[in-house]
Parts: C-alpha cells; structure tokens; sequence
C-alpha cells in the first residue's frame, strides 16, 4: 500500500491517539511546567511524523522519524515522573507507555525502510 498522506501512517495514527490521552489524563494536574512539556513532547511525536513526510524526500523524513522517536522517550521518561509524583493513575501510565514503546518500534521500521 503506498502512503498518500501522513494520516495514513499508522505510526502518525497511534501518536494521535497518545496525544489525545496525554492531554485527557493531565487536565487535572495542577503543574503547568510539567504538563506543558508532556504534551509538547507527544505533539512533537505525531507532528514530526507528519513534517517529515510532507518534505518529500526520504533523507529528510528519515530525520524527522528520528526526532519523533526522541519524543517518545521524552514522553516515556516523563511517564516516570507522572507515576513517581502520582499525578496520574499507574494503569492509565503503563497503557500510555505501552503505547509510546508501539510506536517508537513503528518508527524504528520505517526509518529501516527508507
């Protein structure tokens, strides 16, 4: 199947959805520093993607993967600190880490393919 958009990314698809969930689970944490830097890490995932693609060259796209797979680790690491400082609940953390692992993985494929 050949990629027409970025929505069609599957990868792109699943970020959304961290995304979406990141910004759900920290509507009631009251740390501005630290919920603005979760969500800007998640947002930084599905928009690299996104970014990347729309370059048009597979050099260019390969980076960006790259520094969206950095953002997956940043919002993992940050997973740590939300269970650490109970700011969200352990099982919503380890769905949400799961599924930055999912997608790190996704990208890691891709960047093997280009």
């Amino acid at each position: 199947m050949k990629i027409e958009q970025f929505e069609d990314i599957i990868a792109w698809q699943k970020a959304k959805r961290l995304t979406e969930e990141t910004y759900k689970q920290m509507r009631g944490v009251r740390d501005p520093g630290f919920k603005d830097q979760i969500q800007r890490a998640s947002v930084s995932v599905m928009n690299n993607i996104a970014e990347g693609f729309e370059r048009r060259s597979n050099k260019e796209f390969k980076n960006f993967l790259f520094i969206a797979k950095g953002s997956c680790g940043e919002v993992r690491s940050m997973l740590h600190i939300a269970d650490s400082l109970k700011y969200i609940d352990k099982k919503q953390i380890d769905s949400m880490s799961a599924l930055s692992v999912e997608i790190s993985k996704m990208l890691s494929g891709l960047i093997k393919t280009l």
